[in-house]
C-alpha cells in the first residue's frame, strides 16, 4: 500500500459512510449472489452484520497508516474465521463483492485507481488473515457449533 493508495481510500471511505446502510446491504446481497453456499455463514440479524461490516471497514481504513498494529489483528481475524467455516476460496468471493459494491455505491465517483487501491488493501489483509488461518491447528478447522458469525 502506498500513500496515493491509502489517501484514495480515506475519500471514498467518507463516501461510502453517507450510505452506510447500503454499502452492506449491497455487498451481502452480491456475496450471496455469488455464492448462496455462504448464506448458512449468516443466520443472525444481517442488518446488524453490516454495522459490524462498516465498522470493521472504518477501523481498517484507519489503521492503513499503522499497518504493523492493523496486521496484527487481522492475523488474528484470520484464525478466528477458521473456526466459522471460512475457506481460501471464500476470500475471492468476498473480495468480489466488496468491490463491487464499493463500485456501486460510489456510482460516478468510482474510478480504476480507487478500484486499485481497494483491491490492494483486500488482498492485503485476505493474504495476511490466510496465512494466519493456516497456523490454526488442523482439529480447529471444522466449525464450531453456535459460533459468532465472520466479520465481513
Amino acid at each position: 500500500m502506498n500513500p496515493t493508495q491509502i489517501a484514495l481510500i480515506n475519500r471514498s471511505f467518507e463516501q461510502l459512510t453517507r450510505a452506510a446502510e447500503e454499502v452492506p446491504a449491497t455487498f451481502y446481497h452480491r456475496l450471496f449472489e455469488l455464492d448462496p453456499a455462504l448464506r448458512p455463514l449468516f443466520q443472525h440479524d444481517i442488518v446488524l452484520q453490516g454495522r459490524k461490516f462498516m465498522t470493521m471497514l472504518a477501523v481498517v481504513v484507519r489503521g492503513l497508516d499503522a499497518l504493523d498494529r492493523l496486521l496484527t489483528d487481522v492475523e488474528n481475524l484470520g484464525r478466528r474465521h477458521v473456526a466459522y467455516g471460512v475457506s481460501d476460496t471464500h476470500y475471492e468471493t468476498v473480495e468480489a463483492a466488496l468491490l463491487w459494491s464499493i463500485q456501486d455505491s460510489l456510482g460516478d465517483e468510482w474510478t480504476p485507481a480507487i478500484g486499485e487501491a481497494w483491491g490492494a488493501a483486500y488482498r492485503l489483509l485476505a493474504d495476511t488473515m490466510q496465512r494466519a488461518a493456516r497456523d490454526v491447528p488442523g482439529d480447529s478447522l471444522a466449525p464450531a457449533p453456535n459460533m459468532p458469525q465472520p466479520n465481513w
